[in-house]
């Protein structure tokens, strides 16, 4: 190990639109924080980024603004997703000056000024190289899968901004369905029920915590009731309400039904050798929205095929990111090709 190895490190990111995993060559998954950032509204200057962050958000007064610089999987504020990546990176590289290569899990869908922006941030961030990994693919070889072998498999990868679905065969994806309807457009479903219905208005982080807890694709054995906190719409005054797990799932449904349709559609589109396998071998699922109560079920239940949730699926694209990282030479059919203009 020469003088410059030990001052920079080979690491893998999974920039999300919910959150940021970084995994670092040798040490494995150093940092799983929320994609959102505090900052001065006067300097720009960053004051918090994370969960320190997340603790703000809808809380902050005029000086502070509270954001994501995610929307959909994509950079949406070039400048903030920036300044965010760099302190990530300074927080997981204590010691090291600069990030050799670097592999960034991006949607499949990405346009190529998307990809660009991503490029470009990292390299301002320090990095050297930078290598692109469409996030299915790395959510493929994160749960083991043999991406190589002549035997299709399908993903189905659910995160905050979008859903990626993929047939993988041969390093490549033999057809992929890209929306832009995940946890985020879940959680605003909600935001939405609540006001149409009780005439209250909710925050995004009481939205995705009432997700994370009744929210479910399919009848509960046990229905549940909770308790809701919001603000009055007609009085203006802070309220308690009671909703049960029925509504909550009724408000889930149109952004399910979307995504449902989009594995169909890729089903369609997939060809028959293929769709043998898929058969044989079942669906996987990965992302945070793997965890909605029951979505494996509703799959299974609308294309009739073997469905299965990914074990820990939240962090099922940074550890595909991180084995690449670790064997770039071996994993180089995977990562996605520069244009050449």
């Amino acid at each position: 190990m020469g003088f410059f190895d030990f001052f920079s490190a080979d690491i893998a990111i999974d920039l999300g639109t919910a959150n940021t995993l970084i995994y670092v060559k040798g040490k494995g998954i150093v940092l799983n924080e929320p994609s959102i950032v505090a900052f001065d509204r006067n300097t720009k200057r960053i004051i918090a980024l994370g969960n320190k962050a997340k603790e703000m958000q809808g809380r902050e007064h005029k000086e502070i603004r509270v954001t994501r610089p995610m929307r959909d999987g994509v950079i949406a504020d070039f400048e903030i997703a920036e300044g965010m990546i760099r302190a990530f990176i300074k927080m997981v590289r204590a010691g090291a000056l600069s990030s050799r290569r670097v592999v960034v899990a991006v949607p499949s869908g990405v346009t190529e000024v998307e990809k660009r922006a991503v490029r470009d941030s990292a390299e301002h961030a320090g990095a050297k190289e930078v290598h692109l990994i469409a996030e299915p693919m790395a959510a493929a070889i994160g749960i083991g899968i043999d991406v190589e072998a002549p035997v299709g498999s399908m993903i189905i990868d659910i995160g905050g901004g979008t859903t990626e679905i993929a047939v993988i065969a041969l390093s490549g994806i033999v057809n992929e369905e890209s929306i832009r309807i995940a946890g985020d457009e879940m959680n605003y479903a909600i935001m939405q029920f609540f006001k149409k219905n009780h005439n209250i208005l909710i925050g995004e982080r009481t939205a995705e915590a009432i997700k994370c807890e009744v929210g479910s694709a399919v009848p509960l054995k046990e229905e549940i009731t909770i308790q809701v906190k919001g603000r009055d719409l007609v009085g203006g005054v802070p309220k308690t309400t009671e909703v049960s797990s029925v509504e909550i799932r009724e408000a889930l449904n149109e952004a399910i039904v979307q995504i449902v349709d989009a594995v169909r559609q890729s089903l369609e589109r997939t060809p028959p050798e293929l769709s043998a396998d898929i058969l044989d071998r079942g669906v996987m699922i990965t992302g945070g929205g793997a965890l909605l109560k029951g979505l494996d079920e509703r799959i299974r239940m609308e294309t009739n095929l073997p469905v299965h949730v990914a074990e820990d699926p939240l962090t099922a694209v940074v550890r595909g990111a991180g084995k690449v990282i670790d064997n770039l030479n071996h994993f180089s059919k995977v990562l996605i090709r520069n244009r050449r203009y």
